[in-house]
């Protein structure tokens, strides 16, 4: 598998990467979706499960070359450079524009989408009473979650580790948005937030020789949060992708259908018309994290009124669906290439 990938294959992995990082840091969008509509979401879900206990014993025996070929290194390694990269730049942009242009935005990510549903629908063949039931579960579970009310922040270790374990599902579960689950468990400005902050500020200070962040409690409280909650998205990763490519595997078309629903389902989350809700204290004063900005705790949302800010929105939805559109062209391309 790894001596056909091309150069071209190798770059367009990274920016794949890229964008199911910048996906995932958006609460409502599943990087799990870019996977999908990219044409390697089986691929990563295979090569995750490979993270076994053959893949252990090779390591920890000195084989590292047989390791890395085991798990699909070069996939999975090329694949995540280009989210860490996307969460240090990429999604730092998006937080911009989300900032300033929310609307357009949210539409353009509800037009994409659309298009991912029709994209996964236009080749499924298989509807019966079993796959519609899977459908209409999945759709009403993902309307569900889009429409609860957040929890309070908990730093606890334990809770941190779950809520790594949970956050990671939007990678591996379509529909599933990771940083809404974390609004939704109160922690999303705790771990998406303060604690990549804390190593920003960490890497840069060690860079110019200042070590005395060592005497900094709450930076080195920020340090272990983020520690442990990648340790509980590793630990996620690996355990959803063997549950996944098992019923991939014998209940294919339920798991499918399934899908589809959390994606509809996920569409109540990115309504691009709505009013977003900052968390308040006691004295009706806004939350503030610690960057200075207020911490979202949900959104309203409303209808719109048909004017020219509208029509935009809405020309970026269609611009959203064709992005996909776009990305399902360029994979059958490549694939007829390659056959």
């Amino acid at each position: 598998m790894e001596s056909t990938r091309s150069l071209k294959d190798r770059v367009f992995l990274v920016i794949k990467g890229l964008a199911m990082g910048a996906a995932n840091k958006v609460p409502g969008v599943s990087g799990g979706v870019v996977a999908f509509v990219a044409g390697f979401y089986e691929e990563f879900i295979y090569s995750l499960q490979r993270v076994n206990k053959t893949a252990f014993k090779l390591l920890v025996s000195g084989r590292y070359k047989s390791f890395y070929r085991y798990i699909n290194g070069k996939f999975l390694g090329l694949l995540f450079l280009g989210m860490v990269v996307s969460y240090f730049s990429v999604s730092k942009i998006l937080d911009y524009l989300i900032e300033n242009y929310q609307l357009y935005v949210w539409s353009t990510f509800f037009g994409m989408i659309l298009g991912s549903i029709y994209y996964i629908n236009k080749d499924f063949k298989d509807w019966n009473r079993k796959t519609i039931t899977a459908l209409i579960l999945g759709t009403v579970v993902g309307l569900s979650i889009s429409f609860l009310d957040p929890a309070t922040e908990n730093d606890n270790l334990l809770f941190v580790f779950f809520c790594g374990m949970i956050s990671v599902s939007g990678m591996t579960l379509p529909g599933f948005s990771g940083s809404f689950i974390l609004i939704l468990l109160g922690n999303y400005v705790l771990l998406l937030v303060d604690s990549v902050n804390a190593l920003y500020d960490t890497i840069f200070e060690l860079l110019s020789g200042d070590f005395t962040f060592l005497e900094n409690q709450v930076r080195l409280r920020m340090l272990k949060v983020l520690a442990v909650f990648t340790l509980g998205s590793v630990a996620g990763l690996v355990t959803f992708s063997h549950i996944l490519n098992y019923i991939l595997h014998h209940y294919k078309n339920i798991t499918l259908a399934t899908i589809v629903g959390f994606i509809i389902g996920s569409l109540g989350v990115v309504w691009p018309w709505k009013k977003t809700i900052y968390k308040t204290n006691m004295d009706g004063d806004f939350v503030l994290d610690s960057t200075g900005k207020q911490i979202i705790e949900n959104y309203e949302r409303f209808l719109p009124e048909f004017n020219s800010e509208t029509y935009l929105a809405i020309a970026y939805i269609v611009l959203g669906v064709l992005i996909v559109l776009g990305l399902e062209w360029y994979g059958q391309r490549t694939r007829k290439v390659k056959d």
